[in-house]
């Protein structure tokens, strides 16, 4: 006997269920595609024009010949009262700009008030010294000049010098017109600094997409630096230097460091008279942290690992774990670019 025809409701039914068998079987084969796809394909980071840390870049225009007489000045031990001292003797260039000291040492073998910050990627700056006070870097290359207890001597006596040199006026006359003016000495210098940029880090190549530029604990520590809230001060393209904070905002850093409050520690307040900036600094670029050993405005810390410790501890109220701290120290490592090789100096 045959099978009587199928109702066209059961035809119907049969069909939707035929369709849907076959979209699954296409979905779960993208599905699959899909997967594989982002298995072998390297994941890029995100181009995030809103990221909390961009790539450093050179500062544009700069005068080579310019540039070039602020090397000179740099390293030209006749800007200190005794020709002892050049701006290069507390800012070394061939590690991380700064002295490596807790306090850099002066004329007549005087001790500063405070660590030496480093002159690499000071372009990047809110404002220059630890305190801020000076606006520009034209207005910070004065300052150590005129310092009694670093190099002791005035714009007068050392142009008296330098208008003596032949050699020096030759180059001199390359980019300004006589006779030497003050004005002009600071803005070489100025412009000089603004070419320490230490650009292609390997962080920075991880910004642009370099999967590989650093390893998986910098990124866990890139991480962990942003969720902790590290981030909130250590921004921008230079990862600091845009904004200033008091030290122990959460717990006592200088009950905790003992001794006595200097002038030095006050910081902004010294500028300000204003009580809610006493302790307040500027907040330092970590570009070069990883070289710039000992930490802090008073130089009081000597590792690197010590120093996240306790910023953590201090600005944050959080106590880091070991691992959190390793993790940091090798994503810090990871923000330092190549220090850029120089001409010859006499």
């Amino acid at each position: 006997m045959l099978n009587p025809p199928l109702s066209k409701k059961t035809l119907f039914f049969a069909a939707m269920m035929l369709i849907v068998l076959v979209a699954s079987i296409g979905y779960w084969q993208h599905l699959q595609t899909d997967h594989n796809t982002k298995i072998n394909q390297p994941q890029l980071p995100t181009k995030d024009p809103t990221a909390p840390i961009t790539p450093l870049k050179p500062i544009a225009n700069l005068d080579p010949k310019v540039v070039s007489l602020g090397q000179q000045l740099f390293f030209d031990k006749r800007l200190s009262k005794d020709n002892s001292l050049s701006c290069a003797s507390c800012h070394n260039l061939q590690t991380g700009g700064d002295d490596n000291m807790p306090k850099s040492v002066g004329i007549n073998g005087q001790i500063g008030a405070l660590n030496a910050p480093t002159v690499f990627n000071t372009a990047y700056n809110i404002r220059q010294f630890w305190d801020g006070r000076a606006k520009s870097l034209e207005e910070q290359a004065q300052g150590p000049i005129h310092n009694p207890v670093e190099m002791g001597s005035n714009w007068q006596e050392v142009i008296s010098k330098l208008t003596f040199d032949k050699a020096f006026i030759k180059q001199y006359k390359q980019s300004f017109s006589l006779p030497i003016s003050a004005q002009n000495l600071a803005f070489a210098l100025a412009t000089f600094e603004r070419s320490l940029v230490l650009v292609d880090s390997p962080f920075d190549r991880w910004l642009k997409g370099d999967v590989n530029a650093i390893s998986g604990q910098a990124k866990r520590g890139y991480e962990k630096f942003k969720s902790y809230g590290c981030i909130a001060c250590h921004q921008g393209a230079a990862v600091g230097g845009g904004l200033f904070e008091k030290i122990g905002t959460l717990n006592d850093y200088f009950a905790d460091r003992g001794g006595n409050i200097t002038p030095a520690d006050l910081g902004r307040y010294n500028l300000t008279g204003e009580e809610d900036q006493r302790h307040e600094f500027k907040v330092p670029s970590l570009r070069t942290a990883s070289m710039t050993a000992p930490y802090f405005h008073d130089g009081s810390v000597w590792q690197l690992r010590e120093a996240s410790a306790k910023m953590g501890w201090y600005q944050l109220g959080i106590k880091l774990t070991p691992e959190d701290i390793g993790d940091i120290e090798v994503f810090i490592q990871s923000l330092a670019g190549k220090i850029p090789p120089l001409e010859k100096t006499p």
